[in-house]
């Protein structure tokens, strides 16, 4: 067999992701592409290759996997529990994955999309130029046990980095800026809005998520009759009964319920990462309030790499324990001692 990662097993609903599909959302097909972009760059820069690497993304648990060759892997996003031939994995680190061992992902501790990144990417077909399943557009499928996914080529071998983890995964605040129809809500709508304790419900999927609330809903004070327009990955549409819907990756294209917000890119990593049940709240902010997070946002992905630091391992756990030097200048004992 050519060099793959054999799924065993794996979690409904998991998919290869990348960074999506640019130009094709006047053809009904919105960007798509792995929910967590955040978490696509840090796997990318702990393996050291391009940030358009895809990924096979996680959503609340992962799987049984095998490599058919040595790879180099990287997990990210959601934290959940990994063993590699029963040994525990860090999360957020890379790590050696010699052919023929077992590599078991459990249950998400923290947050909704773990990520499982192989040294050169997963090498599936590119359709419409990109390698992301779609699965709302019939683009691509679902990952299956029994798959062999292809790996492309690597030229590193490093491993053993890891990354800070940030508190994406635990809620908080998500801020907005103003749609085409955040002024079809009154005012004090609005203000109710932003003081509203939000909880993501369960059944969220990568088209949008439910966002429950207690007390009454909310509703444009008018125009009522929209016409449907573009959709925008982060936009808020407000239902019928007067439920927030947040509408994520592959949502579709355009739409007829009113928009009484839309969520900042910056900020979109926490809301799709927000565990189900976890509370969510929100607060407008300036359009050059939202360019300056987007411009901090960037920053923070090219300087991940730098980031990086040496992940600390037992040695008891190291499968790969002698290919290290553990002790430098050691000799053989016979080379002539050489004086100051």
């Amino acid at each position: 067999m050519s060099r793959a990662l054999k799924v065993h097993r794996i979690a409904p609903g998991a998919t290869v992701q990348d960074q999506g599909r640019i130009a094709y959302r006047a053809f009904g097909v919105s960007r798509g592409g792995a929910m967590d972009r955040l978490a696509l760059a840090e796997g990318a820069a702990l393996l050291g290759q391009p940030g358009d690497s895809a990924a096979l993304e996680l959503p609340g648990s992962g799987g049984v996997f095998e490599a058919t060759e040595p790879l180099r892997i990287a997990l990210t996003g959601a934290p959940m529990r990994a063993t590699l031939d029963g040994a525990p994995l860090v999360w957020n680190a890379s790590h050696a994955m010699p052919a023929g061992a077992r590599l078991e992902i459990r249950g998400a501790t923290a947050g909704s999309y773990g990520y499982l990144h192989v040294g050169g990417g997963f090498d599936t077909p590119v359709l419409l130029g990109a390698r992301s399943a779609h699965l709302a557009a019939g683009i691509g499928a679902v990952v299956q046990a029994g798959d062999a996914l292809p790996v492309g080529p690597d030229t590193r071998g490093d491993v053993g980095w890891t990354l800070p983890q940030d508190s994406r995964f635990e809620g908080g605040t998500l801020r907005l800026i103003i749609s085409f129809q955040t002024d079809l809500f009154d005012a004090g709508t609005r203000d109710r809005f932003c003081e509203t304790a939000f909880t993501r419900d369960a059944r969220a999927n990568r088209m949008g998520m439910r966002l429950n609330s207690d007390g009454e809903g909310f509703s444009a004070s008018k125009g009522l009759n929209i016409l449907s327009e573009a959709i925008l990955t982060g936009d808020i549409q407000i239902t019928g009964d007067g439920t927030p819907f947040l509408l994520l990756s592959e949502s579709q294209t355009t739409g007829g319920y009113p928009r009484i917000a839309t969520v900042i890119p910056a900020d979109l990593p926490r809301a799709v990462q927000t565990s189900p049940g976890g509370t969510l709240r929100f607060t407008f902010v300036t359009r050059d309030a939202a360019l300056a997070a987007e411009a901090r946002m960037r920053e923070q992905l090219r300087n991940l790499p730098k980031l990086r630091t040496p992940l600390v391992r037992d040695p008891a756990q190291m499968r790969d324990l002698l290919s290290y030097q553990l002790i430098s200048g050691a000799t053989a004992g016979d080379a002539p001692l050489q004086e100051d």
